[in-house]
């Protein structure tokens, strides 16, 4: 009884706290639209070429099979008892709304879009039916990640890895969903099985993309004797902000100046030849980034 009482406790302040903004708006039009791509992913490529893509989606295609039981609405039965579990470690009320919308329209497209699409899908061929299966797939997951839910299903399992435990996006796909793959090779065949691998790792990779964006930033810092000539030229030149760090060598145990700067792709040898210039003998590290926020890139700002 104390459990209820504090269940709805916090239904009713986190409702208290919800404001439908034009974010809002932005992010259920990404949901929609996502939704919707996986549908046409699921009945043009996926459910006519038996290539299970896992997680409840997957169970539902197996089921389907045995029992001729709709698809959709078997998607929408097996999120119920996950759906509440995201709801407990995913972000309360506002993300269960988000995650609601996505499943209702996941599973009412999936079936919705057999009335204009052939069953036997666009073709037979189970590379073509896998890749774009899976690339469609999983730009549809990632723009439901941009709208801050998830379709459902071993989405949010996927999604709890990836915020719990750091693990990314497609290796979390791959770990979910490769019991239902299995079972698909019992099902259908062994070789529809490994292209359903090949799918949940493919579509882990696009919705890493859709979610996150190419990573054509890098970061580099600079260890050199000229730290003030090599950040003028690089502010100059290439007008990035330049963050002076202060280090010690390990092993000298003397003071070192370090240059830290986020710069896209394309700049990457033109830093090169700023360096070279200024300090020849200067020690430079480039990484990776995959967003970068806040004055010359994307603004920063609080999502709500």
């Amino acid at each position: 009884m104390i459990k209820t009482n504090n269940f709805f406790s916090t239904f009713q302040r986190e409702f208290g706290t919800l404001r439908f903004t034009r974010q809002t708006l932005k992010d259920y039009f990404f949901i929609f639209i996502g939704v919707l791509i996986q549908g046409f992913a699921m009945r043009l490529f996926l459910v006519p070429a038996h290539l299970v893509s896992g997680g409840v989606s997957g169970a539902a295609q197996l089921i389907n099979y045995v029992s001729n039981f709709p698809i959709g609405v078997m998607i929408f039965l097996g999120n119920v008892p996950l759906f509440f579990l995201g709801w407990r470690y995913l972000g309360g009320l506002r993300f269960a709304l988000r995650t609601a919308f996505a499943i209702i329209f996941f599973s009412f497209f999936t079936d919705f879009l057999t009335l204009f699409i052939p069953e036997v899908g666009v073709t037979q061929d189970l590379v073509l039916n896998s890749l774009y299966g899976a690339i469609m797939y999983g730009v549809g997951l990632g723009l439901v990640y941009r709208g801050k839910g998830t379709s459902g299903g071993s989405d949010i399992l996927g999604r709890i890895l990836n915020h719990k435990f750091g693990v990314s996006i497609s290796s979390s796909y791959l770990i979910t969903d490769s019991l239902v793959v299995l079972a698909g090779g019992f099902i259908f065949d062994w070789e529809r099985a490994l292209y359903g691998l090949a799918v949940i790792y493919v579509s882990g990779l696009a919705a890493e993309m859709a979610f996150e964006g190419r990573a054509i930033y890098r970061t580099a810092m600079i260890v050199t004797f000229e730290p003030d000539q090599v950040a003028d030229i690089i502010m100059d030149r290439l007008e990035r902000g330049v963050t002076l760090l202060h280090g010690e060598g390990a092993y000298t145990h003397k003071e070192r100046d370090i240059l830290y700067v986020v710069i896209t792709q394309s700049e990457i040898p033109q830093l090169k030849e700023i360096v070279k210039e200024a300090d020849s003998k200067a020690f430079m590290v480039i990484g990776q980034a995959h967003e970068a926020l806040g004055e010359g890139f994307r603004p920063l700002q609080e999502m709500k």
